[in-house]
Formats: structure tokens, sequence, C-alpha cells
């Protein structure tokens, strides 16, 4: 994909608009940190790592908005926290900000040059992860012919700053002629597997079909995939993982039918200092999305919504965590607390 996700410009952000997708390419300028909050909040830009990156460029804009209205050091500081804190379950978003926050006093430029390296980092990450679960899924299965996979959620390119994670790892396997066709959950409620992932492998020619979320574990029973694998965006030290609403349910189904449930992240997304999968926060999200279909209401009247952005994958029916340092087989025990 040649359409960057996040850019800076020097006076501010350039985001690819992910709500447009795939009707139009289109780029949203961001010059204030309220345009970013919402920016991220909207899921104009998304997915762990790439949010990451917004919001370690979202503190050299604060410096820039800071110096131009004439802020407070409180102020500058209490917006760097709005950004920070704009999406709770993605570890990666405070991460990235609390990397670059130290560099605040050397000024804009500082702050800038350091957010340009997570970017890179993290797309070094993702093809050393592509590598790391092609390897490892070649040699767990063990058979030369073309792996079918299933998906969940979008974890391409347009989730991190270039290649992907999960999605990374199917490029991988496409890219050495052992892939054979990915099942594309739809992702319930914003659609980012039907908008997003299936647009990104469209566009590589890779053979896929969309499916309802609720197709996934039938798919999986029926033996028409051979392994599960998804993204994260939160790791907790002992292997649970926060992913995309309807992600347990994949990793049920794995675990019955005997089949990998692969997550793929950068050590980024993992948080040591969360023990377990039950210290995760869980985003809510506006129960529109839930009770309306473009705009249009489709539930009755007094019906209310829930519409948790992300559910918990317990750490025993992960069969393997790839990073881009090593991979874990956590259903064993190999969890990131441990080494």
């Amino acid at each position: 994909m040649n359409e960057r996700t996040v850019e800076w410009t020097g006076t501010g952000l350039r985001l690819l608009d992910q709500t447009k997708l795939p009707g139009k390419i289109e780029y949203l300028s961001i010059e204030t940190v309220d345009q970013l909050v919402d920016a991220i909040a909207r899921l104009v830009v998304r997915g762990a790592p790439a949010i990451g990156a917004a919001g370690a460029y979202g503190v050299a804009l604060a410096l820039l908005e800071a110096e131009r209205e004439g802020w407070s050091e409180e102020r500058r500081e209490e917006a760097i926290d709005r950004i920070r804190d704009a999406r709770p379950t993605a570890v990666n978003l405070a991460w990235a900000v609390d990397r670059v926050r130290p560099a605040v006093a050397q000024g804009v430029t500082a702050v800038s040059a350091l957010a340009e390296e997570i970017a890179r980092a993290d797309a070094a990450a993702n093809r050393r992860i592509g590598h790391n679960g092609a390897d490892w899924l070649a040699e767990r299965l063990g058979t030369d012919r073309p792996l079918r996979v299933l998906t969940h959620c979008n974890t391409g390119a347009l989730a991190t700053t270039e290649w992907g994670t999960a999605l990374g790892i199917v490029r991988e396997l496409n890219q050495r002629g052992r892939l054979e066709s990915v099942h594309v959950d739809e992702t319930r409620p914003l659609l980012q597997g039907s908008r997003l992932t299936a647009w990104e492998l469209d566009r590589e020619g890779i053979q896929h079909w969309i499916q309802p979320d609720g197709a996934a574990a039938s798919t999986i029973m029926s033996g028409r995939v051979d392994a599960a694998i998804v993204g994260a965006d939160r790791i907790a030290g002992n292997g649970d993982t926060a992913n995309k609403i309807g992600t347990l349910g994949v990793g049920l189904a794995c675990a019955e039918a005997g089949i990998p449930f692969v997550v793929a992240a950068p050590t980024s997304t993992v948080d040591l200092a969360t023990t377990s999968g039950e210290r995760i926060e869980i985003e809510l999200r506006g129960e529109d999305e839930v009770l309306e279909l473009a705009g249009i209401r489709v539930a009755p009247v007094g019906s209310p919504g829930f519409n948790p952005a992300f559910d918990v994958t317990p750490a025993r029916f992960v069969t393997a965590l790839v990073t881009e340092e090593r991979v874990y087989e956590v259903a064993k025990g190999d969890t990131p607390a441990g080494n």
C-alpha cells in the first residue's frame, strides 16, 4: 500500500481518513489537539500501532498549538494528557506519548524526530513479525500446500505505519507462495474487516471471502481454514489478549477445532504492568453504532445499545504470540512476563 496512514507535515498531521474507505481515498489535515483527539475517537486513524504514531506526533502538535495560542505549561500538559487518553484500551497510544514526552523541553523538532523514530521502528517491526509468523506457521502446520487463514478486524498497513501485523503475516505467506485464501470477518459494528481488510487484500490480488462475524465459528469448525491470525490492542503479562470485539469467539472456536489461534503484535503492545486481562479497561463506544445502520435507526426506539469495542481472549486459548523479537507459545505457558 502506497498511502501512509500517518504523516507529519512539519506544522501538523496528515491522516488517511479510514472512515471514507473503501469508497474514496481522502486525507485530513490535523492542526489542533481537538482535531486529533476527535480523529482518534472517530477512527479516522485506528489500529494500535497507527494511533501510537499519531499520538507521538500529536505531542509535537500540542507544542505548536501551545506556542501559537499562548497556552500555559499546565494547559499544554493537559492537552498532551487528552491525546494520551483518547482511546484507553490500546496501550500503544499511551506508550508512544510517554516515549516522546521527556523531549518536550527540547521543543518541536526533538519531539517530532522521536515520533518519526517510533514510526520507522514500527514499520521494521511489522516486517519481522511477518517473517516470524510465516516461519512459525510453516513449521507448526508442517504442510507444503498453501494455507487457508481467517482474520478478524483490520491489522494491515492501515492499522500500522507500514505492512501490518497479523495481515503482515498473511502478506508474507502470500509472497512466499504459501497462501491459498483468507476468510475475512466483517467485524461489526464498524466493518473494519469488510471495508478495510478486504480493500487491502483486493488491491494485492489475494483471494478472500468476506463473511459475517457469526459465521467465523462455523468456518473454523467445518475445516475451511488452517489457522486464525489476529492482532491485539493490549497484551497482558500473562498472555491474555485484548482485541476487537468478536475475537474471543474466534479463539474459542480454534481451541475446539484444534487449529492455531495466532496473535501478532509489536512488543510495544505488550503491557507487563497489566498482569492479566481482567485489568484491561475495555472501551465502550456510542450505542448508535449498533442501533443504527448508515445513520438510519434499525432498532426499536425503546431499545438501548451495549457496544464494547474490545474483548479479552484468555492466554490458554492463544496458541502463539508473534512479535518482532520472537514467537511465544502462550498456551504452553511461554508468556512475555516469564521471559
